[in-house]
């Protein structure tokens, strides 16, 4: 029972992760109908330059919570001014172009995206600076850090501050126009361009807080970090229907629980012949399961019938 409990929170805090990441994806695709496999990075690029940022003003003397304020308002910026200049230079001149074109264009961008993090912050892992309180209580017999706490309610804040903008504001419905139809949206005065922008950049700025997030709960951060991450985020857009917003927080959630508790039982499923550094193997079965048996996913009726 206490492993069970502890699995499921151990699922629910990387779940929030997940469906944080997985609304990036979501969010394009809902638009544009393109798959972003750049974004993961983005969420590399946004955990690399809080521990920057963190590292140069340690020595300042400014409160920890200060400091870790200011390095997320300069990760956050970062990332959004490289979502706007993703969108600007290697999208929006494909966005004509049959579907294969800015596929490619996006796995390119990933791949350039790495090398030059590789070429700034180096081959090796990085710890990543402790800032806050980490805690630990016991729940029922299992264990939850304050940062786990903390990441859980921060995504879920997020999340439902989106959710709002969304459905609450001006640009939240220009964004529902533009991806129902943009022609339309266009005929209604929408800036298209504008729109689209705005829209990575939002997506962005989610990525960077999942960054910071996912660094703060192992304590490192690497150049690679932000590929299996963003495989696994576009896991759970699938699974919960990509292109649908909740669909991307019910996906983002399911896959945490799954792969945790997978985690966690493998090695009674398999008679000890599997470890739990096997949990991996669990996303990517559940990315097979639902491309073969539900391609729209949990949530997505609305984007089968696009695709």
């Amino acid at each position: 029972m206490d492993t069970l409990l502890q699995q499921i929170i151990n699922g629910f805090v990387q779940g929030s992760v997940y469906a944080m990441v997985a609304l990036g994806y979501t969010m394009v695709y809902g638009i544009l109908g393109l798959i972003n496999f750049a974004h993961g990075e983005v969420v590399m690029v946004g955990a690399m330059v809080t521990m920057s940022v963190i590292q140069l003003l340690m020595s300042s003397g400014l409160p920890p919570l200060l400091i870790l304020l200011i390095s997320l308002i300069i990760s956050i910026m970062v990332c959004m001014a490289l979502g706007y200049s993703i969108e600007r230079i290697a999208y929006r001149p494909l966005r004509k172009a049959p579907r294969l074109a800015p596929l490619i264009t996006a796995i390119g961008v990933s791949i350039v995206l790495q090398n030059l993090a590789m070429m700034f912050w180096g081959r090796e892992y990085h710890a990543f600076p402790s800032l806050l309180p980490n805690n630990s209580h016991m729940l029922s017999g299992a264990i939850i850090t304050e940062v786990q706490i903390l990441i859980v309610l921060v995504a879920l804040g997020m999340m439902g501050g989106l959710l709002l903008l969304m459905h609450r504001t001006r640009l939240g419905r220009a964004m529902r126009a533009v991806a129902e139809n943009p022609s339309a949206a266009v005929l209604m005065g929408v800036n298209i361009n504008g729109v689209i922008a705005v829209t990575f950049m939002l997506g962005s700025a989610l990525a960077a807080v999942a960054g910071i997030m996912v660094s703060a709960n192992y304590g490192i951060v690497h150049y690679y970090m932000g590929s299996i991450l963003g495989l696994k985020a576009f896991t759970a857009a699938v699974l919960g229907g990509i292109g649908n917003m909740r669909g991307a927080m019910v996906g983002g959630l399911l896959l945490g629980l799954i792969e945790s508790l997978g985690a966690g039982y493998i090695g009674d499923l398999s008679g000890g012949f599997l470890g739990s550094h096997y949990q991996d193997v669990f996303a990517f079965f559940v990315l097979i399961s639902v491309l073969v048996f539900r391609p729209s996913g949990l949530l997505g009726e609305r984007v089968a019938e696009r695709a």
